[in-house]
């Protein structure tokens, strides 16, 4: 079977649930409040979750949260393609949640954001492999050239798999504009797809994606509870989502990613990997934390139980 090599970076989420964000200068109770973690760990578990073997490509590091970035990976059954851990320790993430279910975000990058391409070379792809790139990655000046070198040297039958981020806003970097050719799935939620499209709708941004990148990508674009549109060849389709009560939407998006992933490595066509991403996301959004996705026998029965089967 295929396996999911993920190249982004597995950091630690202080997780907080609050009423609401403080002022500038303010104080706030949190209802709250725990280590967990994520990052790329989200896209992982969920794929792991729901059948694909899943190989990390990214550094942890030496210290308290690298201890904790491996227990996490081990407990999901994901292999740690580099082995040797880095000098500083893995990074850390401030998640808030508040009563919304939106959630806002303070990183601080450590070990993760540096990789070479020996590095990189831990572990062989193989031809049928997906490849996760994040944006976060091509923001780091330890990391961004030799993993853009290394994908590009990929074998043409490796799926290479980008998730853009909300801090990737445009398709003109130098960056950028040499790994759109390259792309062969793109995931993203509307506000990203609009941000780096300048698009105000999300079929306008689905058209201007095409023009950037190859002709046979397939494309996914998150709509939040409407659930997603999928376009490829010049073929485009609404995916419905699933009626539930939302408490946390963080790690929604990852949970849906790595489920639509595992989805087309087990040979399910675009609409049905993202009838099943859709149903985990779902179900991810009503429960507390970063890595919520359920596995794939809680997917089937939510779905069979929504569709009234």
């Amino acid at each position: 079977m295929p396996k999911l090599l993920h190249t982004g970076q597995v950091i630690i989420d202080l997780v907080m649930a609050v009423e609401k964000l403080p002022q500038i200068g303010g104080d706030v109770l949190a209802q709250s409040a725990g280590f967990e973690a994520g990052g790329g760990f989200n896209v992982m578990a969920a794929a792991a979750r729901n059948g694909l073997p899943v190989v990390y490509l990214g550094r942890h590091g030496s210290g308290r949260f690298g201890d904790l970035a491996r227990q996490a990976m081990n407990a999901e059954g994901i292999r740690i393609g580099i082995r040797k851990p880095a000098l500083r320790d893995t990074g850390l993430c401030v998640a808030l949640t508040d009563a919304s279910a939106e959630r806002s975000f303070i990183s601080y990058i450590g070990a993760e954001g540096e990789v070479t391409e020996e590095d990189l070379n831990s572990v062989a792809a193989e031809a049928g492999d997906y490849v996760y790139l994040s944006g976060y990655s091509l923001l780091h000046a330890g990391k961004a050239q030799a993993l853009l070198d290394w994908t590009l040297a990929l074998p043409a039958t490796v799926h290479v798999v980008f998730d853009p981020g909300p801090l990737v806003q445009s398709p003109d970097s130098p960056l950028m504009q040499a790994l759109l050719p390259r792309i062969d799935v793109w995931t993203s939620n509307s506000v990203e797809a609009l941000r780096f499209t300048g698009a105000e709708d999300i079929a306008v941004a689905l058209d201007r994606l095409a023009g950037h990148l190859p002709a046979n990508v397939l494309m996914v674009v998150r709509d939040g509870p409407q659930g997603c549109w999928i376009h490829q060849a010049g073929e485009r389709r609404h995916v419905p989502g699933f009626a539930v009560h939302a408490v946390d939407s963080n790690g929604a998006g990852d949970a849906h990613a790595g489920v639509f992933i595992a989805g087309l490595a087990r040979g399910l066509d675009a609409p049905e990997a993202a009838r099943r991403a859709n149903a985990a996301a779902a179900l991810a959004v009503t429960r507390w934390g970063p890595a919520t996705a359920p596995g794939a026998a809680e997917v089937d029965g939510f779905i069979r139980e929504s569709c009234g089967g």
